[in-house]
């Protein structure tokens, strides 16, 4: 069984979801700090594309006061205003795009909505996304599994947990992973090589890593089963 796991993100790049699509299980890593100020962190931002170029959408989070308050799970939104901008945002740059319409009422009911804690509202449009693309890996989250441990220790007992054969890292796993370690484990160790496939986009030359929303705007349902959309070593 391939496993991969990653913390929960905001309307995320295709990338996310590929490296989902070639597990047989994908736990979502919700129990450890969110990440500030960095460029890799996309738990609560990510990018879409407009006429004068690429813009953030940043889910504003409360400051925690505890280190139990900066876990994923347990992060406070910081307001209601930034759901109507988002919406806007979206409205304004891809109403002309060939499939907007299809998901106009969900995005828009979706940004209407209260959503006062991050993790629930990451797990909702995470799940809407994933159906839209037609992708049927099961989730779990690493919360509800309560394994110990923390960077590449957690990742093992994590795999360990849920019975891996494989782990399906991304690329920068080979940082700090050590596939000696999961070899004595009987666990694989693999990467996700994503090669960015191009598709018709609004707003001039293409532009890639882009929240996945501007896929599904521009090439509508289960556009990724249609993409050559990368691959895994």
């Amino acid at each position: 069984m391939i496993v991969s796991i990653n913390q929960p993100a905001y309307l995320p790049w295709l990338g996310y979801f590929d490296r989902i699509a070639r597990s047989d299980l994908h736990i979502v890593l919700d129990n450890v700090q969110l990440e500030r100020n960095t460029k890799t962190s996309f738990t609560n931002r990510n990018r879409v594309k407009t006429p004068q170029g690429t813009v953030w959408l940043t889910v504003p989070v409360k400051k925690a006061t505890t280190p139990d308050e900066a876990i994923i799970n347990r992060c406070q939104i910081d307001g209601e205003k930034w759901a109507m901008k988002h919406w806007k945002t979206l409205e304004q740059h891809y109403s002309r795009a060939p499939h907007f319409g299809e998901y106009r009422e969900w995005f828009r009911d979706f940004f209407s909505a209260s959503h006062p804690r991050l993790a629930p509202m990451l797990h909702e449009s995470t799940e809407f996304l994933l159906t839209a693309l037609g992708i049927s890996t099961k989730l779990v989250y690493a919360s509800d599994l309560n394994v110990p441990g923390t960077k590449a220790e957690l990742v093992i007992n994590l795999c360990k947990e849920v019975g891996a054969t494989g782990y399906l890292s991304g690329p920068f796993g080979r940082d700090y992973l050590d596939a000696g370690t999961f070899e004595d484990q009987g666990v694989d160790l693999l990467f996700h090589d994503y090669s960015h496939p191009t598709y018709p986009q609004l707003h001039g030359e293409f532009i890639p890593y882009m929240s996945t929303v501007d896929l599904l705007f521009n090439c509508g349902l289960h556009a990724y089963s249609n993409l050559n959309c990368g691959n895994s070593q």
